[in-house]
């Protein structure tokens, strides 16, 4: 991990945003109020907010897009509204191009600005909603990709040392839906992600759906992969602008090969698939539709019809009833599969 060694920045004091509706900055569309808020522009503004907030002791989080996450109906203390911009295409060589995003720019509409300067190679990532500062905290991925595949390093500033730091691809210890910044909870804010994208690019078409869709043609340019990814995610998940989500609602489980083995003796239709450690992942989305939950309604929360891994706000929900619904789901799952299932969003 290295402490950025540009000369000191100037400190700039953003101003304090009291009794906040957040009801708009959340893709739940939940009911939620911020008795304090501050909007993050520039890093600049951290150091001194930072000590402030630390000083005072008063609870404090980051929030991006608000897609993976469920609010309360009361965020105490200070929230961050993470609004950081900026693209920039760096380093050039004859392997890699090197690009970098604000933390607060859109994900989708970031990878969409890639392929318009004709670099390719997160188009498998396309139509994730929230932030580019979210991504490596969670290390999204979709389709046969994960953003730790092409990410280079991570600046942010961190608040038990005081300092901006950078920290490489490996420093950030990426995992299945996992990082270092995840471990560690309330020391990183993201300021900056880097990526190194390969001048050499080969398609990725592992996922089922882009396999078949592809099977016929060789035409599996970036942009092609873009827009095929772009309708199979809008087929299968709602439009949080439509219908309230937070996307994936749990991880897809992972298990021992024999634990599976068990598993595939019991449900010989089990769905699930390699994984790089030699385990096994299980689809998530199909141990709760072999529950029954695919379209099952408690109060205003619900699944979605058409994916058993998406709970939706069908109007009116709060975090109570989302969460209620979860444990509900979870307790099935693990009564009639004996796996526990992990909640994805960050619950606040």
């Amino acid at each position: 991990m290295n402490r950025a060694k540009n000369a000191p920045l100037t400190p700039i004091t953003p101003v304090a945003l009291q009794n906040i509706s957040l009801a708009g900055r959340n893709t739940f569309g939940l009911p939620a109020i911020a008795e304090l808020a501050y909007e993050i522009t520039a890093p600049e503004q951290l150091p001194a907010l930072m000590s402030e907030i630390l000083t005072l002791g008063i609870p404090w989080r980051v929030l991006g897009g608000g897609s993976n996450v469920v609010l309360p109906a009361t965020l105490p203390g200070a929230t961050l509204l993470m609004n950081i911009s900026g693209l920039t295409i760096g380093d050039c060589t004859d392997q890699s191009t090197t690009i970098t995003a604000g933390a607060g720019e859109n994900w989708h509409n970031f990878v969409a600005w890639t392929l318009a300067q004709n670099l390719p190679g997160l188009e498998n990532l396309a139509l994730i909603p929230g932030t580019v500062g979210a991504a490596p905290i969670q290390n999204i991925g979709a389709y046969g990709n994960e953003v730790s595949d092409c990410l280079d390093c991570v600046e942010a500033f961190d608040c038990k040392e005081q300092a901006f730091v950078t920290l490489s691809r490996q420093e950030c210890c990426f995992a299945y839906r996992d990082s270092y910044f995840k471990q560690n909870p309330g020391r990183f804010i993201v300021t900056k992600v880097a990526f190194k994208l390969p001048k050499k690019w080969v398609p990725r078409l592992s996922y089922v759906n882009l396999t078949k869709q592809f099977a016929q043609t060789s035409a599996a340019t970036p942009q092609a992969i873009f827009d095929a990814v772009c309708q199979i995610r809008s087929n299968k998940l709602p439009d949080p602008k439509v219908i309230g989500n937070a996307g994936s609602f749990f991880q897809n489980p992972i298990v021992t090969n024999s634990t599976y083995e068990k598993l595939l003796t019991e449900h010989p239709q089990l769905v699930s698939y390699p994984d790089a450690n030699g385990t096994r992942k299980l689809a998530a989305g199909w141990l709760i539709d072999q529950c029954g939950f695919k379209g099952y309604r408690l109060g205003p929360a619900g699944v979605y019809e058409k994916q058993a891994l998406v709970l939706v706000n069908h109007g009116g929900a709060n975090a109570t009833d989302i969460l209620n619904l979860a444990q509900k789901i979870q307790m099935t799952v693990q009564e009639s599969f004996g796996i526990e299932l992990h909640v994805e969003p960050n619950i606040l």
